[in-house]
């Protein structure tokens, strides 16, 4: 399919991380491109900015210029009894996945897919993040705002694109990876595999896309479920081992061990134990693509992290306010591990808003356990996103289960500042993966107003 042929595009859920990323590259083609979305975001109001005309309401009469749309691009997330989803699906006009133009746009380059069902909107980030420094990228399409380029899609003149390989709804298999990055393989996405084993399963068939296994590439903790691959991590046997680490002023310090040859000095800025894998990742993913270690140093020292990915919003004297998109048990335990070792002195206080009735029912005791590891929890009502409400699943049940005795539910900014104890030294950390992201601003200024 010849995308050049597509000059008037309408996206189904255009606000999406995803999907918003595809809508700047087609503007930036010079197409003309409209969507619809629930609700205005700061990702929208950046669409808006640059001529993209957005509905916010399922009406149908909100189309304009509706004979002349090409093309129609959606979201999986998106509800299939959704007005515009329905017109289009019995309409002339193509209807196509997310994932199915991602593929189409970056087939033509060298790509790398960055896979896993945690870390891989980090890793895809850092190796974006080098290839862009050192002149080599040609589209990323990232599932995150990068702090250095405040985007999630970059462009330039090289011949590598990134992408995430996204699990759900066997989006990844739409895609035409030249290298794989696989990050991680927790259970996850229950309402879509039945089990673990669907999932490893669905990512054994995405590594058999590859033409070439020896650009695959795998976590350390899941080579076992992967043949010939090259790993990386912290163990002797890997291809890419980290060694010598040390945190020094806020940073990691650390040596590599590649082909054993030892190469020092790499500096990196975002703490924890996971984030030192995603570096590792990274840089492997650069090295077999031929990248220089030391544009790979200069990238890494320089890379400044994702929005909502153990983003420091404040830091004062009595409170360090980190806001990060952990949606997951494993993500939660991950954080809050980093959390107390660059702050092993200071409370450590969380509010958390469960993603999707489905991943609260299925992960409900996990979840209460890792909750439990906070010094204080607060819970917001569970984000719907795509689905109807489950009788018996909602926060207050998930309450119940926390054996930390200093929870409470709460609904707005405003209760969560009635209930914290301002003089104790804290580190506060909004989590979770709905509408919370929007709080950050309103607590910055709370916080700093008092």
């Amino acid at each position: 399919m010849n995308l050049d042929n597509y000059k008037s595009i309408y996206f189904i859920g255009i606000g999406g991380i995803g999907m918003s990323a595809l809508a700047h590259y087609f503007v930036n083609q010079g197409a003309k491109v409209s969507g619809y979305d629930r609700s205005k975001t700061e990702l929208t109001k950046d669409l808006e900015k640059i001529g993209v005309e957005i509905s916010y309401d399922e009406n149908i009469n909100s189309l304009k210029d509706l004979e002349n749309i090409q093309l129609t691009i959606f979201t999986p997330a998106i509800n299939p009894k959704n007005i515009y989803f329905e017109y289009f699906k019995k309409s002339q006009v193509p209807l196509l996945k997310r994932s199915q133009i991602l593929g189409e746009i970056t087939k033509p380059l060298d790509t790398i897919a960055v896979g896993g069902t945690h870390g891989k909107t980090t890793t895809s980030s850092i190796i974006a993040h080098i290839l862009t420094s050192d002149n080599k990228n040609g589209l990323c399409f990232i599932g995150g705002i990068t702090s250095n380029y405040k985007s999630n899609f970059l462009i330039g003149k090289g011949n590598f694109s990134v992408v995430e390989a996204d699990e759900y709804d066997r989006s990844f298999m739409n895609l035409f990876p030249d290298t794989i990055v696989l990050t991680s393989m927790d259970a996850d996405h229950l309402d879509i595999y039945e089990n673990q084993d669907s999932l490893v399963n669905a990512f054994k068939d995405f590594t058999n896309l590859l033409s070439d296994n020896k650009k695959l590439i795998v976590e350390e903790n899941i080579t076992h479920l992967f043949q010939e691959n090259l790993s990386y991590g912290f163990k002797k046997d890997n291809d890419l081992q980290i060694i010598n680490i040390q945190i020094k002023e806020g940073l990691y310090l650390f040596d590599i061990i590649f082909k054993n040859q030892t190469y020092e000095n790499f500096v990196f800025k975002m703490p924890g134990s996971y984030n030192l894998l995603n570096a590792a990742g990274s840089i492997l993913a650069c090295l077999i693509n031929g990248i220089t270690v030391e544009s790979i140093k200069n990238g890494l020292k320089s890379y400044l992290g994702v929005k909502r990915r153990f983003d420091i919003q404040l830091s004062l004297p009595k409170l360090i306010y980190i806001d990060d998109y952990a949606h997951h048990p494993k993500e939660i335990d991950s954080l809050l591990s980093a959390v107390k070792s660059f702050y092993p002195q200071k409370f450590v206080v969380g509010v958390f808003q469960p993603h999707l009735f489905s991943r609260t029912r299925d992960f409900m005791d996990y979840f209460a356990e890792s909750l439990s590891g906070f010094d204080e929890i607060f819970l917001l009502p569970i984000y719907p996103a795509r689905e109807a409400p489950i009788e018996g699943i909602d926060s207050s049940v998930l309450m119940q289960k926390i054996k930390n005795t200093n929870k409470r539910l709460i609904n707005s900014v405003d209760e969560l500042f009635n209930f914290l104890n301002r003089e104790i030294d804290m580190v506060l950390l909004t989590i979770g993966a709905g509408d919370i992201d929007k709080w950050p601003e309103q607590i910055k200024k709370i916080a700093l107003n008092a």
